[in-house]
């Protein structure tokens, strides 16, 4: 049998659990999860965490970078068809 893939937002719901007071030995168990691994999460979440304040968040240094790619790739086709028309 495999291991469980958790998503993002399962493994915040886990630790999030555990921060609120919720034993940490019933979540694991009820998960199916060592006590390493929760702890694991649980660093992961705190040291990231304050990634979510810098800058208004994890989802506009996202929107920055996507707006940046599709920039970058309409430069790409612009001189891609100057090349193009050159070459004729």
């Amino acid at each position: 049998m495999g291991r469980k893939k958790w998503t993002a937002q399962e493994k915040f719901q886990i630790v999030m659990a555990g921060l609120k007071g919720r034993k940490i030995a019933e979540l694991c168990n009820e998960y199916c999860i060592s006590q390493g691994q929760y702890y694991k999460w649980r660093d992961v979440f705190l040291n990231d965490g304050t990634k979510l304040f810098e800058r208004g968040g994890v989802d506009k240094e996202k929107e920055r970078l996507e707006k940046q790619n599709r920039k970058l790739k309409e430069t790409i086709g612009d001189l891609t068809l100057e090349l193009k028309k050159n070459d004729w």
